[in-house]
């Protein structure tokens, strides 16, 4: 950050007094704001603020008396990537406009360079060395307004958290210049750091930010000089904030308060929850604390049920999809499975399938690891194996409890599928998730865990897998002609033409071009041609090929389908799915 040499420059009280910046009763008053307030962060704004500075008297001053430049806002004509640096309201919060850069050097006008704290803010934000410049506080005023384009929707019935989220990212870096930690790790330090305001700021920035984002999850990464906070937002992480090492510890240990967990423990994982409320509503946070080479990693799973919609017609699926599920749903026993990788949806669709069978008639219980959604109406066992009560022992007491419905979290071992099989034969619906990359390939795992095909046979319904694409913004998409060559890749017809669209990127979807996700699913369905296979043992990939031939759409043609309705991009399509093996079927009775 460029300042002035102090050594031979005058006291800045002194300096506005004798050039009739200011009189001293104003002085005076401005200075016991200043004491009184710990909002304000120098006396000088105040003054601004009040109005009780000559303005034109005071750039004088600043460039007379201590060298700085005087910019004329007037005259110049501020690049929109440049105002990309600094965010709206930060430039609104500290009377500052950004108006050029040179390689890491950023040139800022500002009304008052003496507020030290929102220069080194400016600096650990934008990640590069501040020159500061002064403009009239009422003409930097005017062109922050003029320069910035006008947020759609923006603060308008928002809540207070919400209008300062972005400036608590910048004051939470304040305290990169503070040392108001040390190193000693007594509970009773950690405990006195994790309550000091900057931490506290800094932590409640970083959930606001995240629920704000619509995040899925928050990551505080402890490495050798730095902590870095992401968020993962459609599936792609983002990084919000970078706070010094030296902060680490007193993170981990607010969250851990905020948990409840054991804040002298750092050699084992720890797993809490706790709410926040932001935006006027309730926010459910899962924690997961994970010891690493340079400290504590934290994982926040945001659970937003005002945000996340557990009706099944509104996750993506198409109609004859949707209809599969529900048949499969409505028979009295049996067993459905959803597979996929982690963060694919699969507990989602498993809590639309809850939500759409629930009802006063029916007995529901689930046993999760941990639970995440906490649904009315619905019994909810949380595993905890430290005891004993593993998804083995949970199930086996869950089936003395006479459930009409189980949920188990996620079949991982041979005892688990054992008691869900036996459950699903003794007259109960048994909704449960597997890892496996296709909805073939859970019969296999299933095989390998020691399963015999006559009951694969006698209990499974319906074995779903899916992933999650990111939705084009509707605002900005582009559309254009696909290329010949992408014809053979999307396994598409070359003789029709055929038109995709693109992301573009908009203040609507911040500049990504998506907003949003939608799944995307091949849905295997046992009919009697699939179960005889099974039960001759025929390969993944000759069941596989009898399914598509019934009409079963694969992941890559489910995501192809949702980018010719101009849902997803073709981008979306080769991320997050891979090419089918062999050609396409022909067109089955479901497509037509």
């Amino acid at each position: 950050m460029d300042e002035p040499l102090q050594h031979s420059l005058p006291d800045l009280k002194e300096a506005l007094l004798r050039a009739g910046v200011v009189n001293s009763e104003d002085l005076q008053r401005a200075l016991r704001e200043q004491a009184q307030s710990a909002e304000k962060s120098h006396f000088l704004d105040w003054l601004l603020e009040a109005g009780k500075c000559d303005e034109k008297k005071l750039v004088d001053v600043f460039c007379r008396e201590y060298g700085y430049r005087l910019v004329s806002l007037k005259m110049i004509v501020v690049d929109k990537e440049v105002l990309k640096i600094i965010p709206r309201r930060l430039a609104e919060s500290h009377g500052c406009l950004p108006i050029s850069f040179l390689e890491k050097t950023l040139t800022v006008a500002v009304v008052n360079p003496f507020n030290l704290k929102a220069l080194d803010e400016l600096q650990a934000v934008t990640g590069m060395r501040i020159r500061a410049a002064v403009a009239e506080y009422s003409q930097l005023k005017e062109h922050i307004k003029k320069c910035y384009p006008e947020e759609p929707g923006a603060l308008k019935g928002s809540t207070p958290q919400e209008e300062t989220s972005e400036e608590l990212i910048s004051l939470a870096k304040l305290a990169q210049g503070e040392a108001i930690l040390d190193k000693q790790e007594q509970v009773a330090d950690l405990m006195e750091q994790a309550n000091q305001v900057p931490v506290v700021k800094l932590v409640n920035m970083v959930l606001v930010e995240g629920v704000r984002r619509r995040a899925s999850d928050i990551f505080i990464e402890p490495w050798e000089s730095f902590v870095r906070v992401r968020i993962r937002v459609d599936g792609m992480l983002e990084e919000i904030v970078k706070p010094q090492k030296s902060f680490a510890a007193a993170i981990v240990s607010r969250i851990k308060i905020m948990s409840q967990l054991n804040i002298a423990e750092h050699r084992v994982p720890q797993d809490g929850r706790f709410k926040v409320r932001t935006q006027g509503r309730e926010v459910d946070m899962r924690v997961s604390i994970l010891p690493s080479s340079f400290g504590e990693k934290v994982c926040l799973r945001i659970l937003d049920t005002g945000a996340q919609s557990h009706d099944i017609k509104k996750l993506g699926f198409t109609e004859s999809e949707q209809k599969v599920i529900r048949d499969s749903a409505k028979k009295p026993h049996g067993m459905i499975l959803v597979t996929g990788p982690t963060g694919s949806g699969k507990t989602t669709t498993l809590y639309s399938i809850l939500e759409y069978l629930d009802s006063p008639q029916v007995n529901i219980t689930t046993v999760e690891d941990p639970v995440e959604y906490q649904m009315f109406g619905i019994n909810q066992v949380n595993v905890r194996e430290a005891i004993g009560l593993t998804f083995p022992a949970a199930l086996r007491s869950i089936l003395r409890q006479d459930p009409d419905i189980i949920l188990i979290g996620e079949i991982r071992d041979a005892d688990t599928l054992d008691i869900a099989v036996k459950a699903a034969l003794t007259g109960h619906l048994v909704l449960s998730t597997l890892h496996t990359n296709d909805a073939v390939s859970s019969l296999t795992r299933m095989t390998n865990l020691g399963l015999e095909p006559f009951l694969i046979v006698s209990t499974v319904l319906m074995i779903s897998a899916q992933r999650l694409v990111r939705c084009l913004c509707s605002r900005c998409r582009v559309a254009y002609h696909l290329e010949p060559e992408m014809y053979q890749l999307l396994n598409l017809d070359p003789h029709k033409k055929i038109q995709l669209w693109k992301a573009k990127g908009c203040s609507q979807c911040r500049n990504l071009g998506y907003l949003g996700r939608s799944v995307i699913t091949e849905i295997l369905e046992m009919t009697p041609d699939i179960l005889e296979m099974v039960m001759q043992g025929a390969s993944a990939d000759l069941i596989k090929q009898k399914a598509r031939e019934h009409g079963m759409k694969t992941l890559r043609e489910s995501a192809v389908q949702k980018a010719l309705a101009g849902e997803t991009s073709a981008d979306e399509v080769f991320r997050v799915t891979t090419a089918d093996a062999g050609p396409r079927p022909k067109e089955s009775a479901r497509d037509r």
